[in-house]
């Protein structure tokens, strides 16, 4: 069983939740604030914990207590917190959200320590070996995803990328990757942009997902209480069903049925 790397960022969360979402120039009134763990990079490193993998992690976080929190937050879990970068005088990132009665969300990310995130800390990537699983999202530098890719696929180990929140790659970077995960809208917007990355795996919401020729249903949801995170706990949930050696259709079931549990708790972690 291979190894899962993830590239990406740590957040704090701080969720309101409020009967609607606010007009422009608009005041609500919400419920109480709540602080929970998250972070693109972070909630599918927890994710590819609880579903089995061994997973390391290389990102950043600030020196502040924020920060000591996380890295108790992901020692908890087994993640291998070696590789996260302490940025004097930066704050950890922070995420504001806010859920609305239909569980719906709206996020408004401050990178922090995330966007300090360089090419030198990608030194650790040189160690994966075939079977590994490199799994990255774009809440850090895109440089240094393009970067990443590369080093590991050099490596022999499987990429994933996670295009969101969306940008576009060089398309020798999407190449290298075994999907390319994105969602409908994402997808979409790699066709404006003229992109077409030889895997491209597509989350399709109540639909389920299709990855090539693999076609799999949405996992069976009970009652929505947040979607925040959902789309990172498939994408980490892949990773670590990938890295386990299971095949595509395999690996996206069980993505879609962790995918769908996700949703049942408040925030992006449980």
């Amino acid at each position: 069983m291979g190894v899962v790397v993830v590239l990406g960022s740590l957040n704090i969360d701080s969720t309101v939740t409020v009967e609607r979402h606010p007009r422009p120039g608009e005041t609500l009134l919400g419920g109480d604030l709540v602080k929970h763990f998250g972070g693109k990079g972070a909630n599918q490193a927890v994710a590819a914990a609880r579903a089995g993998a061994k997973v390391g992690f290389v990102g950043r976080v600030g020196d502040d207590a924020d920060g000591d929190a996380y890295l108790r937050r992901l020692a908890q879990y087994q993640i291998d917190t070696t590789h996260i970068g302490r940025t004097p005088g930066v704050a950890t990132g922070h995420a504001a959200i806010a859920v609305d009665a239909a569980g719906e969300n709206t996020i408004i990310v401050s990178p922090g320590a995330n966007a300090r995130v360089t090419t030198g800390d990608l030194a650790p990537l040189r160690s994966l070996a075939p079977g590994d699983v490199l799994l990255a999202s774009l809440e850090v530098s895109l440089e240094v995803v393009a970067e990443a890719a590369r080093i590991a696929a050099a490596q022999g180990a499987r990429v994933v990328l996670n295009l969101a929140p969306y940008a576009a790659l060089p398309t020798d970077v999407l190449d290298l990757a075994d999907p390319v995960v994105v969602n409908e809208h994402e997808n979409e917007q790699l066709g404006a942009d003229g992109l077409a990355p030889r895997s491209v795996l597509v989350t399709l919401g109540s639909r389920g997902s299709r990855w090539g020729a693999a076609e799999v249903p949405a996992g069976a949801v009970t009652t929505v209480v947040d979607t925040t995170g959902a789309g990172d706990c498939y994408c980490g949930t892949l990773a670590a069903a990938l890295a386990a050696g299971f095949s595509d259709a395999d690996a996206m079931q069980a993505a879609s049925t962790a995918a769908a549990a996700s949703v049942g708790w408040v925030g992006a972690q449980p």
